[in-house]
């Protein structure tokens, strides 16, 4: 991806989006282009315009955390988007400054002993939307992600290149739109990862819906929410779901879904548990058998 283009269109879209009166500018209807002027935001951030312009043509070289600080209380950047500017001026910098991140590594014993010990679903996902571990009822919920041949283990392929996604996913649209900005978010935060590039790359070559959701540059904090998934075994959930993150292991993060008391998705959830318990003892059993026959 082409950095500059990459700061040129977040800030751009962030400016066009604020009226001149959420800025504190009464009494100048006449516009032309929606937001405010370059001129309007560099006054408001305590610069000149021509470094403003600098800034908005993709240079951050050198902005200091202040000046970022300030730009983003103009544009009314929330906690994501003024994370996002302060990663973008991180990548302006040169390679040598920025600390890489581990090696891509198999998911350890010990992760996974304690997913399996997690009573509830739970499944864990790398930066790249694939998905690492998961624990039994994890598996059984995310099933038609897992198993569909279009996804290959990856919910970003699943929501824009599988047509079973808008069933799976009744609020599509919103989950399109936050993987989107999710992985806008990790691009900004890991520009050099070749991976993720090839696979916005794919996303982008093979769907519509991905590239328009793309040109919006939003971003997104993927960390709590509500999740509604019809499965095709136990009907409609409404889960409540959390995401943990690993320190030692900064490239993961752990998703857990919960219903609430009381709720239908209570009881289906329960469903789904047993039905993953008995696929697990079936799997056992055959496991057993070939040991024996074997032996």
């Amino acid at each position: 991806m082409d950095h500059r283009a990459e700061v040129s269109d977040f800030l751009r879209t962030r400016r066009d989006r604020i009226t001149p009166s959420q800025a504190g500018i009464l009494g100048d209807t006449r516009r032309r282009v929606p937001g405010l002027r370059r001129e309007e935001v560099a006054a408001a951030t305590g610069i000149s315009v021509e470094y403003y312009a600098r800034i908005e043509r993709g240079d951050l070289r050198g902005v200091s955390t202040e000046v970022l600080d300030a730009l983003a209380r103009t544009l009314l950047l929330d906690e994501a988007e003024t994370d996002h500017l302060h990663d973008l001026a991180e990548a302006a910098g040169p390679p040598a400054r920025r600390r890489p991140r581990p090696a891509e590594q198999a998911f350890p014993d010990s992760l996974q002993r304690f997913v399996d010990a997690v009573s509830v679903p739970v499944w864990v996902r790398d930066r790249r939307m694939d998905v690492v571990a998961t624990n039994p009822v994890g598996r059984a919920l995310y099933a038609p992600v897992l198993e569909d041949p279009a996804a290959r283990g990856n919910t970003a392929r699943f929501v824009f290149f599988s047509p079973a996604s808008r069933t799976f996913f009744p609020d599509w649209e919103d989950n399109a739109t936050g993987i989107v900005a999710t992985l806008r978010t990790y691009a900004g935060q890991s520009p050099r990862d070749k991976r993720l590039s090839d696979l916005i790359g794919e996303l982008a070559t093979r769907s519509d819906d991905f590239r328009v959701r793309w040109a919006a540059h939003d971003v997104r904090h993927h960390l709590t929410g509500l999740k509604r998934i019809r499965h095709p075994e136990v009907g409609d959930l409404e889960l409540g779901y959390e995401a943990m993150d690993f320190p030692a292991h900064p490239d993961w993060f752990m998703f857990g879904y919960t219903a609430a008391p009381g709720s239908p998705s209570v009881e289906r959830l329960r469903l789904l548990g047993s039905l993953a318990q008995q696929s697990a003892d079936g799997a056992r059993s055959t496991a057993d058998g070939r040991s024996t026959a074997a032996g």
